[in-house]
């Protein structure tokens, strides 16, 4: 009882758990698991929702509830004793994991109450519950013989570890790089503000001058303003090739072995469970029928937005020769001489509107945005256990004032920190003993972190990423379901999992959100009305562009997986070469290493998913013209999706959630319109008429904005 992962406390002791810690706790939580599992079965049949189903979900929340705060230290807060003692767990998770999806006599217990008569009896998330488990069973192998069954588990505790590989490779390979800088004349073109950053990360380490990195605050900073072509071109240079074969540090921590590792041991467990490739496992738990179908909705959406990214280019290329640029652009020109061609159309940057979003005005204006939406209070909670000074802990309260849910935040970039921004659960609602064990979250970003006494100051578009990712907390907190295993972001289907998330963005852009949400960190003004109209009217700069970029990420990962094949050569940089001759508008230099760092598809959980982005952001598109069309702070729309969305969690089809909210199925129109290509044709993501399954269909006509 002297580990603070074992013990039984609404949040974690953070500030207690040290690494020798972890592997004790894990080892004696999934001891305890196995022996209950055992008891549950040998007390024979008939088996039930009260004397199997419930026990199990308690012990899997359990166990989620140990190792949830050693997964996100270790991201957040990396040493080597933490990794080694993370990396020395994942091995008997997934060998748990797999144990369980293989157990025949859970198996058999599942399908008894699954076909009795007391079925009908269960509240459809109950249902919901044993159809998963049942799915699950099948997915992780139970009906494969023994000789594959153990194949297919030690896939599982391989895969487990190669995707750790591929993160503490990236990590490390980000810290690595640093350039001190101590002629200020090289700089010339950064704000001051990311200037200031540079020189209190160059303090922080003893140095005179600027240190810059490769965290995002810094890396976008150089990218978008350093006047210094050949210091745009270094720093793009490290960030393009980290973790890779080539570079400043090729060869050091390379994921190349690691990547093809992944694929290969994808392939085989999909082919062991009879699927043709990884793409149609991963399906088997989206609301896309096919890879077909997901591959026809990217290539429709490229289609309608090609001409005009092409377009968009040529404009760019235009300006920059006008400018004086007497050479070809490259990757690191153009960030430059976009937000150049920006400034001088809209004469708005993001440095213009970043004064008036400290983060002091920001936090309590996005709380005052969802308390108009759902009616529900968020407060923050001093003196609390965290890992790092910068965390805050806040506490979601409803209109009846009962607590609903906490949040961890975490908004800083700093050095062994996982870079992006991310929201995971902590804690899932459950009922047990009558009484409701409340869900937590960890919301975590990379932004510009407070410079002396100035508050940190947000640019517009880390404005929408921290939206993006409180949409998503929402989700996990605000869910009534008290089965884990589908409460919250659990058990939702992946490619709708972004619609709480991606609905959150557009009161960013909102004129009676933004009064408020922004305030001028010296006066406290609003932004003024000319800022916005500027802001307004360059939101879809380029959009045409983004949209074919992400279409490049999504339709490469789907290929992928789904033309793998076992064979010797440079399988996956072929596939990106097809891919960017297909939608690419901006083409990378040789030496781009982009996919040893694309963490979603071979560390998180996007492998063969990535098109979830672009398949939610037509659902959420739509979703949200129904409060354009009301009002963006309508009463009676925000309960309706906070009843029929953020509190369902996983317990119905997300379609079924959609339609039972929207009364209609989604139409690709919103989206259109809201990119700024509401010329194209528009079309509809339709159900399948099997199950959760749903296909994008989209027909007739051709043209972009």
């Amino acid at each position: 009882m002297n580990n603070p992962l074992l013990l039984d406390d609404t949040l974690p002791e953070f500030e207690r758990i040290q690494p020798e810690h972890v592997l004790p706790a894990i080892e004696t939580t999934l001891n305890l698991a196995r022996d209950r599992i055992d008891r549950l079965i040998a007390s024979g049949p008939p088996y039930s929702w009260d004397n199997l189903v419930a026990p199990l979900e308690q012990e899997l929340e359990r166990l989620q509830r140990v190792w949830s705060p050693v997964s996100h230290m270790n991201s957040m807060v990396s040493s080597d004793a933490l990794r080694a003692a993370h990396n020395a767990c994942l091995p008997k998770l997934s060998a748990f994991e797999t144990e369980l999806g293989q157990h025949e006599g859970l198996y058999q217990a599942f399908r008894d109450i699954a076909e009795s008569r007391d079925f009908a009896s269960l509240d459809h998330a109950q249902q919901r519950v044993i159809q998963n488990r049942l799915r699950d069973f099948r997915l992780t192998g139970i009906e494969l013989d023994t000789e594959k069954r153990r194949r297919f588990k030690l896939i599982q505790q391989r895969l487990s570890e190669l995707r750790a590989k591929f993160q503490e490779n990236l990590l490390d390979a980000t810290n690595a790089w640093n350039k001190h800088v101590t002629d200020q004349a090289s700089l010339c073109g950064l704000p001051e503000t990311a200037l200031a950053l540079a020189r209190q990360t160059a303090q922080r380490e003893g140095l005179d001058g600027w240190l810059l990195t490769l965290e995002a605050p810094c890396y976008n900073a150089v990218l978008t303003y350093a006047d210094d072509r050949a210091l745009r071109q270094e720093v793009y240079t490290a960030y393009a090739t980290r973790a890779s074969d080539t570079g400043p540090h090729g060869g050091h921590w390379d994921n190349s072995a690691v990547m093809e590792e992944i694929l290969a041991l994808r392939h085989e467990s999909a082919q062991l469970l009879e699927f043709r490739n990884f793409g149609e496992l991963s399906l088997a738990t989206k609301m896309a029928s096919s890879t077909d179908h997901v591959l026809e909705f990217l290539t429709d959406l490229a289609e309608q937005s090609l001409q005009q990214a092409r377009a968009e280019l040529n404009e760019l290329r235009r300006f920059a020769r006008q400018s004086g640029a007497n050479f070809s652009l490259q990757a690191w020109d153009i960030p430059y001489f976009s937000e150049k061609l920006r400034q001088q159309r809209y004469a708005i940057s993001q440095q213009d509107l970043k004064p008036y979003f400290p983060v002091t005005a920001v936090l309590p204006g996005m709380f005052s945005v969802v308390k108009r939406l759902y009616g529900i209070e968020v407060r923050e909670r001093a003196a609390v256990s965290r890992w790092h000074p910068d965390v805050r802990l806040f506490e979601v309260f409803d209109e009846s004032g009962d607590l609903r849910g906490r949040f961890y935040l975490d908004l800083y970039a700093r050095p062994r920190k996982r870079g992006g921004a991310w929201m995971d659960g902590c804690h899932s609602r459950l009922r047990i003993n009558g009484q409701t064990r409340l869900p937590v979250a960890f919301l975590s970003c990379n932004f510009t972190p407070p410079i002396g006494d100035q508050p940190a100051l947000l640019s517009h578009d880390e404005l929408i990423t921290l939206f993006h990712e409180f949409g998503h907390g929402l989700h996990h907190l605000l869910s009534r379901i008290d089965y884990p295993s589908i409460s919250g972001i659990n058990g939702v289907a992946w490619d709708a999992v972004e619609l709480p998330s991606q609905i959150m963005e557009n009161w960013c852009w909102e004129r009676e959100a933004l009064d408020l949400i922004s305030g001028h960190y010296q006066t406290g003004e609003p932004i003024p009305d000319a800022l916005f109209e500027r802001m307004r009217a360059a939101r879809n700069f380029q959009s045409a562009m983004k949209m074919v970029r992400q279409l490049e990420f999504a339709l490469f990962d789907m290929r992928l997986h789904v033309d793998y094949r076992p064979a010797p050569g440079n399988h996956i940089y072929a596939t990106l070469d097809r891919v960017r001759e297909q939608v690419a508008v901006v083409r990378a230099p040789v030496f781009n290493r982009f996919a040893h760092a694309f963490s979603h598809i071979f560390a998180g959980g996007y492998g063969a998913g990535y098109y979830s982005y672009k398949w939610a952001e037509v659902l959420s598109s739509d979703a949200y013209s129904l409060f354009e069309e009301n009002g963006i702070f309508d009463r009676e729309t925000g309960l309706k999706f906070m009843y029929q969305i953020l509190e369902q969690g996983g317990s119905r089809d997300a379609m079924d959630l959609f339609v039972a909210c929207f009364g209609r199925e989604p139409s690709i129109d919103a989206l259109l319109r809201h990119t700024g290509l509401s010329d194209c044709r528009g079309g509809r993501l339709v159900a399948a008429a099997s199950g959760n399954q749903a296909a994008a269909e989209t027909g007739g006509g051709q043209k972009q904005n």
